[in-house]
């Protein structure tokens, strides 16, 4: 038993990675399922897909790895954050699809809280803003909408959780109903700050405590897989939310570390120790990990769309087959024309926080084509990262802060792209050789609560650097990109925002 199964159950795939008692991956298995666009801004999964694509993985994974299940030792957890799954505590069977963390649906409802002044109040306990990107509005929306589930839920037959609690469930055979810190933190419903879930935010939703799951450290028993799945019951030691879980693994356990995750979206958290600092900067106040009941805090910025761009780009516009083809593509643009691309496909995260501006372009020219599209796209995320680099420095204090960012994530293997961040931020990035640090943090989490993975010194000791890439644009051209950046979001935000 000296081999821990990750599962990485994301926005657009699910993942499970087998890690060797060194903490390297030997082997793996990816699933893509299907996103549902109901209405514009709406986004939906089936939580039957999420479910069996989950599943699915973990065996074959286990199957290339070439190993038994008797070798497994454990099994760490991480998810999609944010993201709601109601289903019925009999029958197991869901009652609407889930709701994803990118949905806007309740953008009006949110607006409607805060135009009553509750919005002060949400944020001192949960340190978030009130937006629909959080999983409250959207189960308040499943209880309101889908007939019959306000009364199932008061009468104790519905069970709540992000998608984490949703597969804890199915793989213990109904016999656990639990959450992590780092993702009952990603709710609204959640005081960091008492460590348990909010009565009087419950009730201002007119969301039944009975619905909520119990909630437990990122290490801790999160009980036994079934038999009939694996082959043998196997303990689940580890659970933390995606962008948690890449800062576990990323060893940003020191305040001042910062580590931005580019996935579907972009993900940047500071590690702020045990004091939760309030943003000024709208930036978002958040468990990073918590061990022996003792919460780590983090200021994080929230950005929609990083790696979708590019999805965008292939599926939408059509214009490339692969993700590997924009880096050569952005190479070819022309100098000359700089496009921005304001990818607010379904509103801007932070820092700006608008749940109802959409996508922009500017600088089109007749001589525009798919390698300036390219570029722009590329770049919007560099532009959106510097936002957050700005509102966390701001916030934390330039002189606390380490001026050096730690990248992870599918869009960071891209030369191209960490080249123009570095450039843009004006600061050295530093990408390691294990990109998949979100499973590794979630099998580092199960693997160290098993006893075959070391501390969290030692865990820190065997990061290792892939490359360094340095700023190489001359100051005056990355304050000129940057204020053109700027001017074009604000061309971009609603007049509400």
């Amino acid at each position: 038993m000296r081999h821990i199964l990750a599962i990485d159950q994301g926005t657009t795939s699910s993942r499970a990675i087998v890690f060797d008692q060194d903490m390297v991956p030997v082997a793996s298995a990816q699933e893509e399922f299907t996103q549902h666009f109901p209405a514009s801004g709406w986004v939906e999964h089936n939580p039957a897909d999420l479910w069996s694509t989950t599943a699915g993985t973990c065996r074959a994974a286990i199957e290339r790895a070439g190993l038994t299940p008797d070798e497994i030792a454990a099994i760490g957890i991480t998810n999609q954050r944010e993201t709601v799954v109601l289903w019925d505590r009999e029958t197991g069977k869901p009652i609407y699809n889930a709701i994803v963390w990118q949905d806007r649906r309740t953008s009006n409802r949110c607006a409607e809280l805060k135009a009553a002044g509750h919005e002060p109040m949400i944020t001192a306990k949960t340190g978030l803003l009130l937006d629909p990107y959080f999983s409250a509005t959207k189960l308040a929306w499943i209880l309101d909408t889908v007939e019959g589930a306000r009364a199932d839920a008061e009468a104790g037959k519905l069970a709540f959780g992000t998608v984490d609690s949703f597969l804890i469930w199915r793989l213990t055979g109904a016999r656990q109903h639990v959450t992590d810190a780092t993702n009952a933190a990603r709710t609204m419903l959640y005081n960091i700050h008492q460590g348990s879930w909010d009565a009087e935010i419950c009730a201002l939703l007119n969301i039944p405590l009975s619905l909520l799951p119990e909630v437990k450290d990122c290490a801790a028993d999160f009980g036994m897989a079934r038999g009939d799945l694996f082959g043998r019951e196997i303990p689940i030691l580890g659970v933390a939310g995606d962008q948690q879980a890449a800062t576990v693994g990323q060893a940003c356990f020191e305040p001042g570390m910062l580590k931005s995750t580019y996935g579907t979206g972009c993900f940047a958290l500071l590690n702020t120790g045990d004091r939760a600092v309030t943003s000024t900067n709208r930036l978002l106040t958040t468990i990073a990990y918590q061990f022996d009941g003792k919460p780590t805090y983090a200021l994080e910025g929230s950005i929609f769309i990083a790696g979708a761009v590019v999805q965008w780009l292939r599926d939408g516009l059509k214009i490339i087959r692969h993700a590997t083809e924009t880096q050569p593509l952005a190479a070819a643009a022309d100098p000359a024309q700089e496009l921005y691309l304001v990818p607010a496909f379904t509103g801007l995260g932070a820092p700006y926080w608008d749940a109802d501006c959409r996508g922009a372009i500017y600088g089109l020219t007749r001589a525009s084509g798919p390698a300036e599209f390219a570029r722009a796209a590329l770049e919007s995320v560099a532009f959106q990262t510097r936002d957050l680099w700005e509102a966390m420095q701001g916030d934390w204090g330039a002189d606390q802060a380490q001026a050096v960012l730690r990248v992870d994530g599918g869009m960071s293997a891209s030369d191209w792209s960490m080249q123009f961040l570095s450039d843009m931020l004006g600061a050295p990035v530093d990408r390691p050789k294990v990109l998949e640090t979100t499973a590794l943090g979630a099998a580092w989490l199960a693997g160290q609560r098993a006893g075959i993975y070391p501390d969290q010194a030692g865990f820190a000791a065997n990061w290792a650097l892939e490359q360094r890439f340095e700023p190489q644009m001359d100051t005056d051209t990355r304050t000129r990109r940057y204020a053109g950046w700027q001017d074009a979001v604000q061309r971009t935000l609603s007049r509400g925002a």
